[in-house]
């Protein structure tokens, strides 16, 4: 939690869409059910259109030219199933009728639904076919600017011709037109072909012309969309490619998530600026939390010395995390200002290396009274019953600084379950002021959401039950305890990332201990993303939450002065360098210390 300041107290001071028809889906008839085409063309038009015919044998005269009577009564059934051509006009069938002349008071999307679709083939229909003088094939096909009545005109042409023809050669000349038509966007795929040959592909074209796609894709793009719905989205930001690495995962396409991170790895720079370390960390992350075996997730390390020092490196030279402290120190303080015994005794649940309480004791030695302030601190080591004699050479530290400037001070050191916890186990004496210390604790206690024992919720209760006068609660402002998984990616993005920023501002990537740091960062936000359970040592949670939690535990809130807010702003703004980007203002009670209005760090003080 605390940390030990080796530059001395000085440094601690200064330091849009369609109409929709109204039907989702199409029912293949069965002998007894309409075709859907039966208002629009004549039945023995349609059935010819509807299947594949194969001419075998010779036919007569007349049966020729009822043949090819249907085939034009036909039109308006392959102008509906023409392809557009990407031209700059709105809608998709704009290229081949001029709305503008024919329906003046409908706007191209509106007749996009059916009411409007109908008349169009309808008056198609209706219209005498004159062909233009001198009109060839290659004259409709290559015009950049296709109509009706061009399309039409052809295919007039080609009716005139087929009656000198063979049949063979007149459904070749068919297909090949439809096929130009069509730009051959289709290839030879037999489900797309140029002619629909069941109920169920007619009813699909029919429903995609009316009602425009969901996804407004264009023309061109909608000619691929089997294959661009599996592909990966673009890069456009880190940021926004992690949350869609860690959708897909959510999702389950792991394979989409892996392109993601492999292309993001290319930006990551763990030497680069702070978002490049930032998404260097955030890849990590993700990587291991697709793939566990392959890249496992620090867990023990959370709980290593080597994770301690950084975390004390941290608390010392972040602005934030040094504000933090002090913020509790001077709640302290306020609370026994009142009381009549100079007595206080406080318990504090992670001393780290003790550096909060340096500067506790510089300031009991600046008050002005007539008896020396007495200082007991109960550092309590963990809740498993093993002592450490680490805490013991700290709190020999402490000694010799409270006797230098006059304090009178009693340092213990206990463990002791959380069961346990009384006055009498914790040697508090009557006439004694008592407070209780949470700084960066209560975040790796497991609750509710992890064990049914809920650590957190139960140690706030026991600590109720000592009646202490203040009780102090400094934590980071991150939603990653039961955040779902996307919203926790998020959250760990924008907050580490505020905190990267305001460490290059503050502190030199040469300064002794800032390797250190970021160490420890990189193995916070893999641990906040890629784990789960127990396995996530780390579960901080926003102010908001913490008022709840303690609330339930019985404690009210004691709210923060401005004052401590604007002497912890000029204690800030002290320091030679400055500190521009950072903010400290009193927020629902609490002190809310931030980097370019991003809150990082929230001190409360309860009772």
């Amino acid at each position: 939690m605390s940390s030990d300041y080796s530059g001395g107290i000085p440094d601690f001071y200064g330091g849009a869409g369609g109409i929709n028809t109204g039907r989702s889906t199409m029912i293949p008839m069965n002998h007894a059910q309409r075709s859907p085409l039966s208002g629009i063309l004549p039945e023995g038009a349609y059935q010819n259109l509807h299947r594949r015919q194969t001419f075998i044998g010779k036919r007569s005269l007349a049966d020729f030219q009822q043949q090819q009577q249907q085939v034009q009564q036909g039109l308006g059934f392959y102008l509906r199933n023409v392809k557009p051509r990407s031209y700059q006009q709105a809608s998709p069938i704009s290229p081949l009728v001029d709305f503008s002349s024919e329906f003046p008071s409908v706007s191209p999307i509106s007749v996009m639904n059916t009411r409007h679709a109908l008349p169009i083939i309808q008056t198609l229909r209706s219209q005498p076919v004159i062909p233009p003088a001198n009109t060839n094939a290659s004259e409709v096909l290559s015009s950049g600017n296709l109509n009706c009545s061009a399309v039409a005109s052809y295919l007039n042409q080609v009716q005139n011709s087929l009656y000198q023809e063979s049949e063979e050669k007149m459904m070749n000349r068919l297909q090949e037109l439809e096929k130009e038509l069509l730009e051959d966007s289709y290839g030879d795929e037999e489900d797309t072909g140029s002619i629909v040959t069941n109920n169920n592909e007619w009813s699909e074209t029919i429903k995609n012309l009316i009602t425009p796609s969901s996804n407004h894709l264009s023309p061109a793009s909608s000619t691929s969309s089997c294959s661009s719905s599996i592909e990966s989205p673009t890069i456009t930001s880190p940021k926004q490619s992690i949350v869609a690495a860690a959708t897909a995962i959510t999702d389950g396409k792991t394979n989409v998530a892996v392109d993601i991170l492999t292309r993001l790895s290319q930006v990551a720079d763990i030497r680069g600026s702070s978002e490049q370390r930032l998404t260097a960390y955030m890849v990590s992350a993700l990587k291991s939390r697709v793939n566990f075996t392959e890249y496992p997730p620090p867990v023990l390390e959370l709980q290593s010395k080597e994770h301690a020092i950084s975390a004390q490196n941290l608390y010392e030279l972040s602005p934030c995390f040094k504000l933090g402290f002090m913020a509790a120190n001077l709640a302290i303080l306020e609370a026994v200002v009142d009381q009549p015994s100079d007595k206080i005794h406080v318990i504090d649940f992670d001393i780290g290396q003790g550096g909060q309480y340096l500067h506790l004791l510089h300031a009991l030695a600046s008050k002005k009274t007539d008896e020396p302030t007495s200082l007991k601190i109960t550092a309590i080591t963990d809740f498993m019953g093993r002592a450490d004699d680490r805490v013991n050479l700290i709190g020999d530290d402490l000694r010799t600084l409270a006797d230098k400037i006059g304090v009178c001070l009693v340092f213990n050191v206990t463990s002791c379950k959380i069961t346990d916890l009384s006055r009498e186990r914790l040697g508090v004496e009557h006439d004694e002021t008592l407070a209780v210390n949470f700084a960066y604790r209560l975040y790796r206690l497991p609750d509710e959401s992890v064990t049914t024992e809920n650590l957190r919720d139960e140690l706030l209760r026991r600590v109720k039950g000592l009646s202490p006068k203040v009780v102090t609660l400094v934590e980071q402002e991150l939603n990653g305890n039961t955040a779902a998984f996307v919203a926790r990616v998020n959250e760990t993005y924008g907050y580490y990332g505020a905190l990267l920023d305001s460490l290059d501002a503050t502190v030199s990537k040469d300064e002794m201990g800032r390797a250190k740091i970021e160490e420890g960062l990189s193995r916070k936000v893999v641990n906040s993303v890629a784990c789960e359970g127990r396995d996530r040592v780390e579960r901080c949670e926003v102010f908001g939450k913490w008022r709840a939690r303690m609330s339930m535990a019985g404690f009210g809130p004691r709210p923060m002065s401005q004052y401590i807010a604007d002497s912890l702003l000029k204690r800030l703004n002290s320091d030679p360098r400055g500190n521009p980007g950072f903010t400290v203002n009193e927020q629902s009670g609490g002190i809310c210390f931030g980097w370019m209005g991003k809150t990082l760090i929230v001190a409360s003080a309860w009772s």
